[in-house]
């Protein structure tokens, strides 16, 4: 018998006939998903699917209503898109119109959130049975008994098959993604790509719990062997996902967490991860998942014979993603939570091979690079560009972020000055030179690795310092097993000339960058913004 609550969709305001599938395990909805033609298993048991057109975010298509309730604590702008009460009203009419002509509609009542006192009930309305595996794997899975007292308290419609019309909906496109956070209610139409429906999740927690005085955060994070929690931020490409999953510590969470005043605490029961160039080599323990039945593979290229899967062919999707319970990666938190944390580590993989490899930050620097969020991009993907391209995204996640970055940075830099947290940052990317320059390769592996263990078990503490004549934050000048040359980029280049320019134009795009934030912030963090001038 189906476990579900007793808060009907009628209740909602939803009217259907269509076959109500509440709250499916992983086998049932992998059948229902096979039958239905929405996807086929690979020959190890996962079950592949493609989300056509759409294998990403649809980040200019969305929205969030615009109303008494958001007005004045929306940070409105490229980022957040607003939508007027109307314009959604006509939406939610016609998505509720769509839904009373499905044939069949999965329904998952789930948690955002796995600290009980801090989580949010969620339930999530899917045409497509494949979508309400993905969502049940990447949420925190309520018990039959939480599910039978559930109570909604805001609600996703997912509707690939829904064609927005941008005149009556005040939309871009067919495609849209519309937050109400009055009404509580989530409309995504025209898209396919499931990640929306887990960002969403991000977005919604984003905006509730500064609130409460709880600090979201788009990292992973894990735990030592004597209960020492520690966040990674870092944009895509920065290693986040990899550094974090080390054998020697246990797991928390790979991508959405909370800080509390007692724990660090995972978004969500499951990993999104990339799928592209995958290797066993590389990454042993997440290609794991990829023979285990429960995991999703989007637009991952399969044999139709033999059902081998090909890590390597991007056809469908530089983007491939695999979604798995976070169970099926050994040594993970039980309860997906943590000890508020001992260490913050900032990870950027900058092309311009300034940054050194690690350094250690004031609480004031730890906020005005945590605002900043940079990375930089290789260049060379379009003929005649020489140069790397810097990439600045506020908190490392600002396309999830509803409120203003700052209400994000003070509560960051109160809860490190409160814990005494140890923060660095750690330049995963060049050494040497720009990346575009002949011979100069990436940070190697085992360095950053050294380098982030001396971190954590707090030996790095006692090496000594020096302070970076570039940005003011301290640099160690020696570690053990580690070339010293490495730890001084300009010493690494071939002409020290050359990096003085190549970093006074990375600090000018800080500085610049950094102007939209100094009238929000204290002194103390303008006078490190300063420091970069």
């Amino acid at each position: 018998m189906q476990a579900k609550s007793s808060i009907t969709l009628v209740d909602q305001g939803i009217s259907t006939h269509a076959t109500q599938h509440w709250n499916l395990g992983t086998g049932s909805l992998v059948e229902a998903a096979v039958r239905n033609g929405e996807g086929k298993l690979s020959k190890d048991g996962p079950l592949v699917v493609r989300t056509g057109k759409h294998t990403g975010r649809s980040a200019k298509d969305k929205f969030i209503v615009r109303d008494e309730t958001t007005e004045g604590s929306v940070w409105w702008g490229d980022v957040n898109k607003a939508m007027s009460p109307a314009h959604f009203a006509a939406l939610k009419a016609d998505f509720f119109a769509a839904l009373g002509q499905k044939e069949a509609l999965y329904v998952a009542d789930l948690f955002g959130g796995s600290q009980p006192e801090h989580r949010v009930n969620v339930r999530v309305v899917n045409e497509l049975a494949w979508h309400n595996l993905f969502i049940r794997t990447l949420l925190c899975r309520p018990d039959a008994q939480e599910l039978a007292g559930f109570q909604p308290e805001y609600t996703i419609i997912d509707l690939p098959s829904f064609k927005a019309d941008p005149a009556r909906h005040g939309c871009r496109s067919e495609t849209v993604i519309a937050v109400n956070f009055t009404e509580k209610l989530i409309l995504i139409g025209g898209t396919a790509y499931a990640g929306e429906m887990k960002k969403s999740v991000f977005g919604l927690l984003n905006y509730l719990l500064p609130a409460d005085g709880i600090m979201p955060m788009h990292c992973s994070a894990n735990i030592g062997p004597n209960g020492d929690t520690a966040v990674f931020f870092g944009l895509s490409g920065t290693g986040k996902t990899t550094l974090s999953a080390d054998a020697s510590r246990t797991l928390i969470g790979d991508d959405e967490h909370g800080w509390s005043d007692t724990a660090v605490f995972n978004f969500e029961g499951g990993c999104y991860a990339k799928m592209i160039n995958l290797s066993a080599e590389a990454e042993p323990e997440i290609f794991a998942t990829t023979k285990r039945f429960g995991t999703v593979l989007e637009n991952v290229v399969m044999d139709e014979d033999s059902r081998e899967l090909d890590f390597d062919d991007a056809t469908l999707a530089e983007n491939s993603r695999g979604a798995y319970p976070i169970d099926f990666i050994p040594n993970t938190s039980e309860k997906n939570l943590g000890p508020v944390p001992k260490n913050i580590i900032f990870l950027t993989a900058d092309a311009y091979g300034v940054l050194p490899p690690i350094a250690k930050l004031t609480p004031e620097q730890a906020m005005y690079h945590f605002l900043s969020g940079y990375t930089a991009k290789v260049a060379g993907t379009e003929i005649g560009v020489t140069e790397p391209t810097a990439t600045f995204s506020t908190c490392f996640g600002a396309a999830f972020m509803p409120r203003h970055p700052s209400v994000y940075g003070n509560l960051l830099k109160d809860r490190i000055a409160k814990g005494g947290v140890d923060c660095w940052l750690v330049n995963t990317g060049w050494s040497g030179g720009k990346a575009t320059m002949p011979g100069i390769k990436r940070m190697p592996i085992k360095v950053t690795r050294a380098l982030l263990n001396a971190a954590l078990d707090g030996s790095l503490k006692n090496a000594e310092f020096r302070a970076d004549p570039n940005f003011g934050f301290q640099v160690p000048v020696a570690v053990a097993g580690v070339d010293s040359k490495i730890l001084d980029p300009r010493a690494s280049w071939a002409d020290a000339t050359a990096y003085d320019e190549t970093a006074a134009k990375l600090v000018k795009q800080f500085v610049d960058n950094f102007a939209q934030f100094e009238e929000h912030v204290d002194q103390g963090v303008r006078e490190a913004a300063l420091t970069a001038a």
